[in-house]
């Protein structure tokens, strides 16, 4: 395990909110992530987060830290497995350094979430696509695509 064994539940909020940017790429505020677990129907403000990044407040429910997980797309044991987090964080920090594109960063969770076999498909049906998307930037599609067209 690293350093980040001995962090806090506050380190861990605000290293999440260190790595994690808005849509438009700024950092997100207490505020913006009230708000929006405010809209899951979990009762939640800024000033609380505020408290819980200060370290103010140092045992919060689970409802909201399952809410803060789901926010960030983590499991809640993140926030209290130090095994968990050394394992999530480096990929966390490289993945929100290098993926901006909101629906690239979905489309990435949802496939880790995956079996290796599922994945195999998912990166088939990927290529497919990039294929044909190729093609049609050319001016033309496959022999395949076509051919379907004229009803061969």
């Amino acid at each position: 395990m690293t350093e980040r064994a001995s962090w806090s539940l506050a380190d861990r909020i605000n290293f999440l909110f260190s790595v994690t940017r808005d849509p438009n790429g700024r950092q997100y505020s207490n505020e913006q992530i009230a708000a929006a677990i405010r809209t899951t129907g979990v009762a939640i403000s800024q000033s609380y987060i505020w408290q819980l990044r200060k370290n103010k407040k140092t045992n919060p429910t689970l409802r909201h830290l399952q809410a803060l997980a789901d926010f960030f797309r983590v499991p809640v044991s993140y926030f209290f497995d130090d095994c968990i987090a050394d394992r999530l964080e480096p990929v966390i920090s490289r993945f929100e350094a290098t993926v901006t594109d909101s629906q690239i960063r979905l489309i990435v969770l949802r496939t880790e979430q995956l079996s290796e076999e599922r994945r195999r498909q998912v990166l088939e049906f990927l290529d497919v696509i990039s294929r044909l998307e190729q093609a049609e930037r050319r001016g033309f599609l496959p022999e395949v695509a076509t051919s379907q067209r004229q009803g061969s």
